[in-house]
């Protein structure tokens, strides 16, 4: 991959920059059906792309230009490696592209960093990697440290990364079993309206950490694995009176734990455990005159070494773009009123 210095007719205009790919078949994906990808990079990057043969030429300020060559690169590595390049996987080259501002690492540097991989997280079924910044953060705290709390808003990936980190491990038999649990309070209605035993009256509310698993682990096996208390699912209220030694733990809502709820799983950690706790603080389902227990660990824990804390915002929503517009709506709305 070659690449020609940018140039203009005149001082101010935009500039052109030339970049040569050596495998014509990688650039072709590289630019996607129809020049798809490509379409994505000029929306996000305020530049223009033409394709001509086996070149890109970049039309834009000289700055836009040599990012946009960045960004161009780390996909074509991507190739070079036999990943995927689908567009969630571009959105996450742009991200860390932009995240840069306060790091003192150059925009290339941050792209390259992303695409060289590194903190894949392996499962039977897929290869999970973060989409921003701050999900590497994450997984590299998931992995580090013994107890890691994530937090912010929904489709921030806090507990997908959280399962598949457990799922990881539980392959590599670094942990005996995987704990996924939630507090069962629900946003409205309650369980005793719900038909059945106590199991059909919670698996509705357990069901995205079943959506998660099955991504991770094929049916058959992940049936097999529950069946035999390998994998558990369970509300938070019974974990009351265990030791969870040897397990990944999952506790996903936890912004609706009481405060006694919280202190009681914090404290059933055992030896050769891992714990990650996510939740939302602006989401708290609790009566009225409740206080969260998130709120307060966050508070209590905060200083506590050994212990990872990963704050995600509305930058970091990954499970649609229209999610994190609603967010934000919902969040100006609130200061409105407040």
């Amino acid at each position: 991959m070659t690449t020609q210095a940018p140039h203009a007719a005149d001082l101010g205009e935009a500039a052109e920059l030339i970049v040569t790919f050596s495998d014509n078949k990688l650039l072709i994906d590289l630019c996607g059906e129809f020049d798809k990808n490509l379409a994505q990079v000029e929306k996000a990057l305020s530049v223009q792309i033409v394709h001509r043969g086996n070149e890109l030429a970049l039309i834009g300020d000289p700055d836009t230009a040599e990012k946009t060559e960045s960004v161009l690169k780390a996909m074509y590595l991507r190739l070079e490696q036999r990943k995927e390049l689908l567009a969630p996987d571009i959105d996450a080259i742009l991200r860390f592209g932009n995240s840069s501002e306060n790091t003192g690492v150059r925009d290339g540097d941050q792209i390259e960093m992303f695409s060289a991989g590194g903190t894949e997280i392996r499962t039977r079924k897929k290869t999970v990697e973060p989409r921003t910044p701050t999900q590497k953060k994450y997984v590299e705290q998931l992995f580090k440290h013994e107890l890691v709390f994530g937090l912010g808003p929904a489709g921030t990936g806090k507990t997908y990364l959280a399962v598949a980190a457990a799922v990881s491990m539980f392959i590599e038999g670094q942990v005996d079993r995987i704990i996924l649990s939630r507090p069962a309070v629900e946003a409205g209605e309650r369980l005793g309206f719900l038909p059945g035993d106590m199991k059909d009256k919670v698996d509705p509310y357990m069901q995205p950490l079943y959506d998660a698993l099955n991504d991770f682990l094929p049916a058959n096996q992940l049936e097999k694995l529950i069946e035999e208390k390998k994998i558990e699912i369970a509300p938070l209220a019974f974990m009351r009176g265990r030791t969870l030694a040897n397990a990944f733990v999952v506790l996903d809502e936890a912004q609706n734990a009481t405060t006694m709820q919280m202190k009681m799983f914090l404290t059933r950690m055992g030896q050769g455990s891992h714990m990650a706790i996510t939740g939302d603080t602006s989401q708290i389902d609790l009566p009225r005159g409740v206080p969260s227990g998130l709120v307060e660990a966050k508070n209590v824990l905060r200083d506590v070494k050994g212990i990872g804390f990963t704050q995600f915002d509305v930058s970091d929503v990954v499970r649609h773009p229209m999610v994190a517009k609603i967010i934000i709506a919902y969040d100006k709305n609130a200061k409105r009123n407040g």
